[in-house]
């Protein structure tokens, strides 16, 4: 199997597109991080008035739908990811009604929404918990618990698991005199999807966010919702320090086959739903950092598709061929006739240009554009925000600096908030690195984002094939064609030198060609003629080109 990939990431790749699509199919998806996107109300914190506020800033960047970070009712030890509600909105962010016309207004505009649904866990705080601690039904046993072994006298753990964010995965309650499963936080107790009602009440969950319109969910560390029954140790690594995640193996509590048959009802939960309501196909995407057959398997449960990270693996070392393998990877073990994706950033990972650079963060930004499939962008991201220094000794708030606060404008707080106290404060480089001053210039991160994006709607890049391949001196290119339509053409150049390029060495083509757009800061012009046997690339450039059919 191995030779097989190596011989299939070196060559040619051409791989045809569906031509009947869903809406989301082909849709330009935008993460929204609502602490940090708008405040309406002057306390420093965004909250769902202002992402409302801000619909038409989406509407403009060529955006069809847009996912929240999570907005439950918290003690945000962890931003939300610790909900001690599933069904209220945190008072932080406004209300359940405020929800309802964000919803409302956001479909005026052709938005869908996509609610971010966090399974694996809840707070300690949530009243389900509270009674599980205490033995109350049928609340006993929505939780992992664990009796843990007694050793000469002393209770110890039930085994030799370790949590994401390190140290043991089990931690003892006094009250329950029993341990608690947390995959992550301390204060994230797992769910037991193994007890019946927990797994019903996580389905009207499903059914209650519908009531209020959401178009589909995005949820949250799938690989991790069941644990291997019979609670054995896992292999040991070789890694010394036990606080560390990777000091076992984790073949217990990872990719377990019942993550898969879970994602499989709730398909038809939300399935059923669209029937009876309103015959509208409901979106379902998952978080799944794994490994890339555990992750394609998702496409198999009935995940219309999990998150595909792998763009994020681009480095500033990386080569064309490096690249091309990056994009073979996804798409050579795809299964026929699904649906790709392409991730440039999140709220847990450094912010694009922060990672690799202004030039080869404009050709990811491209790539994420006009490859097949869904693009996937980060707040932010489109005008090229760099991550905000701040000093903190907290270990648990080492993604703060990729959660700072939206740079709208060079006032008050970035146009984020009337208060000059935020959450997070905003990145010293607001005045001249902002959207307003962006969208002003001839130039700039968000104009060639908008223009890009501007193509997805053109039936070469909504339904037709991928061909990719490197040329001469690192330099990737890769074509969308549809027949009888416009071809899309990229060409990115990773030397510090300019390069010529015969594209009909590529792909035959017209003689001349449109050079569309270029990346900023290079001296070609937009919307000319060129010839297509020698087409300059300046260095560091990626250039994208439109042809008549030929």
């Amino acid at each position: 199997m191995r030779i097989y990939m190596e011989i299939c990431v070196l060559a040619l790749l051409t791989c045809n597109v569906q031509s009947t699509q869903l809406w989301w199919e082909t849709m330009s998806l935008y993460q929204v991080y609502p602490r940090s996107f708008m405040d309406s109300d002057g306390d420093g914190i965004g909250d769902l008035k202002g992402i409302e506020q801000r619909l038409g800033h989406l509407v403009d960047s060529h955006i069809d739908a847009f996912w929240l970070s999570p907005i439950y009712k918290s003690p945000m030890i962890d931003y939300g990811y610790d909900a001690s509600s599933f069904t209220e909105i945190d008072k932080i962010f406004g209300t359940n009604e405020d929800f309802e016309n964000l919803v409302k207004a956001a479909h005026k505009r052709s938005l869908k929404v996509i609610m971010d649904f966090v399974p694996n866990h809840s707070s300690d705080q949530h009243d389900w918990f509270q009674k599980s601690v205490k033995g109350i039904e049928p609340y006993t046993d929505y939780y992992v618990w664990h009796k843990g072994h007694k050793i000469n006298g002393t209770i110890k753990e039930p085994n030799n698991w370790r949590s994401v964010f390190g140290g043991s995965a089990w931690t003892w309650n006094e009250q329950r005199q029993a341990f608690y499963l947390h995959q992550f936080g301390i204060t994230q107790p797992d769910l037991n999807y193994r007890n019946e009602k927990l797994s019903d009440e996580m389905k009207n969950i499903l059914r209650f966010w519908m009531d209020k319109g959401v178009d589909g969910f995005r949820i949250d560390a799938t690989p991790y919702i069941f644990e291997d029954e019979r609670f054995l140790d896992e292999p040991l690594s070789g890694i010394s320090d036990m606080n560390d995640y990777a000091y076992t193996i984790s073949i217990y509590t990872k990719d377990q086959p019942k993550n898969y048959e879970l994602m499989k009802e709730w398909r038809k939960v939300v399935d059923n739903y669209s029937d009876k309501v309103d015959h509208i196909p409901r979106v379902m995407m998952v978080e799944a950092y794994a490994n890339i057959s555990m992750t394609m398997k998702y496409y198999e449960s009935g995940i219309n598709f999990p998150f595909n990270f792998i763009l994020m693996d681009i480095k500033n070392s990386s080569t064309a061929q490096d690249i091309k393998n990056i994009v073979d990877q996804w798409m050579l073990n795809m299964p026929q006739g699904a649906t790709s994706n392409w991730v440039t950033g999140n709220h847990d990972n450094p912010r694009l240009v922060s990672r690799i650079g202004l030039h080869r963060a404009l050709a990811v930004t491209t790539m994420a554009l006009l490859l097949p499939g869904i693009s996937v962008t980060y707040n932010g991201e489109e005008i090229g925000m760099v991550d905000t220094p701040i000093n903190t000794t907290d270990p648990s708030r080492f993604r703060d600096p990729v959660r700072s606060p939206f740079q709208w404008d060079n006032s008050t707080s970035a146009g984020f908030s009337s208060n000059l106290q935020t959450w997070l404060p905003v990145n010293e480089n607001y005045k001249t690195l902002n959207l307003e001053f962006e969208k002003a210039a001839g130039e700039s991160y968000y104009n060639y984002y908008k223009d890009i994006a501007s193509l997805r709607k053109i039936p070469s890049v909504r339904k037709g094939n991928l061909k990719i391949k490197i040329l001469k001196n690192d330099i990737l290119a890769f074509s969308r064609k549809y027949k009888g339509q416009k071809s899309v053409y990229v060409v990115i150049n990773l030397n510090n030198f300019t390069q010529f390029v015969n594209l009909n060495k590529f792909e035959k083509t017209s003689s001349q060609i449109t050079l569309y757009k270029a990346t900023p800061g290079t001296d070609l012009i937009s919307n000319c003629l060129i010839k297509s046997n020698k087409v300059r690339i300046p260095p560091n450039a990626t250039v994208v080109l439109i042809a008549k059919e030929h």
